[in-house]
């Protein structure tokens, strides 16, 4: 894998957290020596590549906080803000509510928990994703969509189990908007500890199933959606010459780089919108215990409520935000 892709699987951000798949076409084949000499096994490379994907995701969270910030309180359906999802301008309006009320530092309101989540969470996803996929793809014939989902996948599961904690935690600090309200990391954590569902560990894992499946239609449809595109791109001819001496190692011919960027950018486009259901309910089910009458709400409850609530649309609010946020990447 190459450092560009590196950083961009790492710092990758999906807003359902869910594996990002590693297309054949971003592999780079312009130094095969290299590539083979590297162990990617190694002590060194691991903890080489785990903090250069950790500094890429914190840098690409804390440019698009404030519009993360906006996205959770539109999931979440937060009273103050409801009115803003059906209006135009709704993103724009909810920045400068949240500013004149919190000033600009309301803005980046559970960053914090960001920071310390990005960082093991892009470096555990991308060791991860390395050590499955040396692990199904011993050879080049092995390489195959449905290994490399199944990679991808695996990593995502991993990252996102170890460190959804703070995701929670994170989650529960952004939704809240009145000042005299504002809580601590450490106090929003005693909350959790504290809240139904048997208590404990169970307070901080609230939503992880619809997490996990909201993984299987992000990669699918990714793989599926960037596959047609860059043959529809390849078909009109926008691919790159190949170097003199230079080995394919895939089928396909390279796309030019702007042609890649499109074929990815909507590629993003498609799987978050498949995908998008599934985190809406999550955000529902993670800041449940915070209102209401705190009770915990199961995946099929919470469904049931955003259906009554808004009908299909409900499971759609602040996906143009979502969209921002591909392409910004």
């Amino acid at each position: 894998m190459s450092e560009a892709t590196a950083l961009r699987t790492a710092g990758g951000a999906s807003s359902t957290d869910a594996a990002v798949p590693i297309h054949p076409q971003q592999h780079s084949t312009s130094s095969p020596t290299r590539n083979r000499s590297e162990n990617k096994q190694s002590f060194d490379y691991v903890i080489r590549s785990g903090i250069a994907g950790g500094i890429a995701g914190s840098a690409a969270k804390t440019l698009i906080a404030p519009l993360d910030r906006v996205k959770i309180l539109f999931q979440a359906s937060s009273p103050a803000f409801t009115k803003y999802t059906s209006t135009p301008f709704g993103v724009l309006r909810a920045i400068s509510t949240i500013q004149k009320s919190s000033g600009y530092t309301g803005l980046f309101r559970g960053h914090s928990a960001t920071l310390l989540r990005i960082f093991p969470y892009a470096a555990v996803k991308f060791v991860a994703y390395e050590q499955f996929r040396a692990y199904l793809i011993k050879s080049p014939e092995q390489e195959t969509v449905l290994r490399r989902l199944a990679a991808g996948a695996a990593a995502g599961t991993v990252s996102v189990f170890a460190t959804y904690p703070l995701e929670v935690i994170r989650v529960r600090l952004a939704f809240e908007t009145r000042v005299e309200e504002k809580s601590s990391l450490r106090g929003i954590a005693k909350r959790l500890w504290r809240e139904g569902g048997g208590g404990g560990v169970s307070g901080f894992y609230r939503g992880f199933g619809p997490t996990v499946l909201g993984m299987l239609p992000y990669a699918g449809m990714s793989f599926l959606t960037h596959d047609i595109v860059g043959d529809w791109l390849r078909q009109r001819g926008y691919v790159s010459l190949s170097k003199k001496g230079a080995k394919q190692h895939s089928e396909k011919k390279q796309l030019k780089g702007w042609a890649e960027l499109c074929a990815g950018g909507f590629a993003g486009m498609v799987s978050q919108t498949a995908s998008y259901p599934f985190e809406v309910i999550r955000r529902r089910m993670q800041v449940g215990g915070a209102v209401g009458d705190g009770r915990v709400v199961s995946m099929r409850e919470t469904t049931r409520d955003i259906w009554r609530g808004g009908g299909a649309r409900g499971f759609f609010v602040g996906l143009s935000v979502c969209t921002t946020f591909i392409l910004s990447k």
